[in-house]
């Protein structure tokens, strides 16, 4: 006896829907994973509906363009920076300022880092300092970093320089602090130095986790920027911000911060992907 074609189709459209509501409830349990395609539909549906609000706002008058200009005004000034080459100048040296400053960091903060997680009489001597110094406001320091280092690009990066170093030492150490006892203990056992534990099983264990706290301290030191050149810089992405600041000038303030945010989020997308690439094994565990 066959089935009525209509009782069928009802029972799949049924089994259907039970499907797609089995797949709505699981958007909302924790740690549910969730196809590639509605993640990265997620991503893109805040923006475009802040960009919606935005220009409905803007289009209404509903705020005066002086407190929030049109998108089509900022867009305006983006095309005006990016036709006179003044946006390029600017993010050129404000990259270079960035790079150079969280390099100086990083150079000295991943040894102390790794010394303060690996021997408790370094951590005993320099984790109350370090600890009070991140606590401190970089801006606070400015006065002293223009007595220090003058008003030229060396300020600016000794900026950058104690806005990132304290945190990323702090953060190393803790990188380094999360490997297995008992895989020490082994190269103990084995009559590894200390120096081979370190080279062999330290490092590489802790590298992933030490490559995540590049990723985030760069990161950091892109939100620095405005700091870093506020005193007599002459160009930069923060000196346009300041100076748009001082003529009221909202388009050139909005779209400043707003290319200041896509490039670090560029870099924090490049430091993952190669993260990605050089520790697949990190990522498999």
């Amino acid at each position: 006896m066959t089935e009525n074609p209509t009782v069928a189709e009802a029972a799949a459209q049924g089994r259907a829907d039970r499907r797609k509501l089995k797949q709505r409830a699981g958007l909302l349990r924790l740690r549910q994973a969730i196809p590639d395609s509605i993640f990265t539909s997620a991503g893109f549906v805040v923006p475009v509906v802040l960009l919606a609000a935005w220009l409905l706002v803007t289009a209404l008058g509903l705020v005066k363009p002086l407190f929030l200009p049109s998108p089509i005004s900022v867009l305006e000034e983006a095309w005006r920076q990016i036709s006179t080459g003044i946006l390029f100048q600017d993010a050129a040296i404000s990259t270079y300022r960035i790079v150079v400053g969280w390099l100086a960091a990083t150079v000295l903060a991943v040894p102390i880092g790794i010394l303060m997680g690996n021997f408790r009489i370094f951590e005993g001597a320099l984790e109350p300092l370090i600890s009070t110094a991140r606590y401190m406001p970089v801006v606070a320091l400015i006065p002293l970093s223009v007595l220090w280092a003058g008003i030229g690009d060396e300020q600016k990066i000794l900026i950058l320089f104690l806005g990132t170093f304290f945190q990323m030492t702090l953060m190393v150490m803790d990188n380094v602090k999360t490997i297995d006892i008992n895989l020490i203990r082994a190269g103990q056992t084995l009559g590894f130095t200390n120096a081979e534990i370190l080279w062999r099983i330290i490092l590489p264990a802790a590298m992933p986790g030490i490559w995540d706290t590049f990723r985030i301290t760069i990161g950091w030191t892109w939100t620095y920027l405005l700091v870093a050149e506020l005193v007599a810089a002459q160009s930069g992405l923060g000196r346009r911000i300041m100076d748009a600041q001082r003529y009221l000038a909202t388009d050139t303030i909005i779209f400043g911060t707003l290319f200041i945010g896509l490039l670090g989020l560029a870099t924090d997308l490049l430091f993952k992907r190669f993260g990605k690439t050089m520790f697949r094994w990190a990522a498999d565990r």
